[in-house]
């Protein structure tokens, strides 16, 4: 027992180092998560073409899109796919909902379509706090029946596993990463997690926002969020740690959960980030210039292949996100639907160089729809009694976050606001005859309303692309406008 116990932990730790070594990022190689909740999502020959023109080999799906899977094949890009929380308790239940799941997200996939899938997330965040331990028995389970489901299917060793985590998973006492561990009630739950992850192959992934650092304390250092520039002095924030000064939160954050993991004799296993980016509106501190600020720094950093104190070598790093999304849930923040390096049509935001100082490219072969936008008639007054009920349902339905304090719209008059809500409705429900007749107070016009940092969009035609692609992505659009068709018949008179 004692020979096969020591086998099987040597097998583990070689395991390990291999993992340890496959996962770390070749200097210059760049991933992204790619999020599909938008009301005319990019379709997915423009979204794998905007990828491949800049030097992105990796992508994060957050769950098995068909569109976006589809797009993927035989283009060498290598795929993290997401099963959602909501599919944990079934997983863990049944070894046989996890093999179907396996057949028909992965497995399918790479035989049929040829999509280099390399790793399977199994849930996204299950051990936030503010999900009250919901998925907290249903997550280990789960990880264990996908991995037995894609033994039984062959893919073991060309899949793994892993769990996308929040950053309050683990905690420092005294600031230093040093004295980082597991937040307390899910100590024991994290090193059976990790130990399984470990045992057979997979790795970790957390999350890190230091945006979100920044957001939720008003006395946060923001040059402490920041990379520090060459030559720049260090943060006044910095934190010494024995013999390290940890210059920007990034490197601290990380560096604590290694110390935790290091605790619990888990140091091996391979810790890839799979969210890290800046917003670019929906908060006073989400704007292009920050953005620019925070993504070039990170940019600089993987493309330098420079890790942190506790792993110099740079991890897979998935920057959050490739595209804004403007049917993400707002419920942690306007800014959720601004994370992209890109606009929503693929188009830049700011400058960002890559390798060899060359530019981001925008996306190419972008259709959009007429060149039209709705506005408030210049007969119609912002006081009328009616301007209030038709906003508030044109932003029910449509995304009008860029509108708030210190957003990139939030310098608009009240006639520019009325006019941002009313284009923002005709463009979600495809310019369709109706979506623009407030009750007489619009008006349709072919001069661009935009102002300043404001730009009043033109929706992508998600109805003008290969088929074969993008028919997912046209089905949502054409869904969309169908449920849009249907509320506006209740004001749009």
């Amino acid at each position: 027992m004692m020979g096969s116990c020591a086998a099987v932990h040597a097998l583990a730790v070689a395991w390990a180092v291999a993992a340890l070594l496959s996962r770390a990022t070749p200097a210059g190689a760049l991933a992204a998560n790619w999020g599909t909740r938008a009301l005319h999502p990019l379709p997915g020959d423009v979204t794998v073409r905007l990828l491949r023109d800049n030097g992105f080999d990796k992508v994060k799906l957050f769950e098995a899109d068909p569109s976006a899977l589809r797009a993927l094949g035989h283009t060498g890009i290598q795929v993290m796919v997401g099963l959602p929380n909501e599919l944990l308790a079934p997983v863990s239940s049944s070894v046989a909902a996890a093999e179907q799941w396996v057949l028909h997200n992965v497995s399918s996939y790479i035989s049929k379509l040829g999509v280099d899938i390399r790793a399977v997330a199994v849930g996204n965040e299950p051990f936030l706090k503010s999900y009250k331990g919901k998925f907290e028995a249903a997550t280990l389970p789960a990880v264990q029946n996908v991995q037995a489901a894609l033994v039984k299917a062959g893919l073991a060793r060309q899949v793994r596993v892993t769990v996308p985590l929040n950053a309050d998973v683990y905690e420092s006492l005294d600031g230093r990463p040093s004295a980082g561990d597991f937040r307390p009630d899910i100590a024991g739950l994290m090193v059976g997690l990790v130990r399984f992850l470990l045992d057979n192959g997979g790795f970790l992934t957390i999350n890190i926002y230091p945006f979100l650092s920044l957001q939720a304390d008003p006395n946060f250092p923001a040059d402490y969020a920041y990379f520090p520039s060459p030559g720049s002095p260090p943060s006044q924030a910095s934190v010494q740690d024995g013999g390290v000064l940890y210059t920007n939160v990034f490197d601290a954050n990380y560096d604590t959960l290694i110390s935790a993991l290091e605790k619990h004799g888990l140091g091996a296993i391979a810790v890839v980030v799979g969210e890290i980016g800046w917003p670019t509106d929906g908060d006073k501190s989400a704007n292009a210039a920050n953005a620019q600020r925070f993504n070039q720094g990170l940019f600089d950093r993987i493309l330098a292949g420079k890790g942190t104190p506790r792993r110099p070598q740079m991890p897979d790093v998935y920057v959050f996100a490739l595209l804004d999304e403007d049917a993400k849930s707002i419920d942690p923040g306007s800014f959720e639907r601004h994370w992209g390096v890109f606009n929503y049509d693929g188009s830049r935001k700011y400058n960002l160089r890559l390798a060899g100082g060359r530019s981001i490219a925008p996306a190419r072969g972008v259709r959009y729809l007429s060149r039209q936008w709705c506005v408030l008639r210049p007969d119609a007054s912002p006081a009328d009694p009616a301007i209030g009920g038709a906003v508030g349902y044109a932003c029910q339905y449509a995304d009008c976050t860029s509108l708030g304090t210190g957003s990139s719209c939030g310098g608009l008059d009240a006639r520019g606001n009325v006019s941002y809500a009313f284009n923002q409705f005709f463009q979600a429900a495809n310019q369709m005859k109706g979506s623009c007749n407030f009750n007489n107070l619009s008006m349709i016009t072919t001069s661009d309303p935009s102002q300043g940092t404001c730009r009043f969009q033109i929706e992508i035609d998600t109805g003008r692309h290969d088929l074969a692609v993008a028919s997912s992505a046209s089905a949502a659009a054409t869904s969309v406008a169908a449920v849009l068709l249907l509320a506006l018949l209740g004001l749009v008179i």
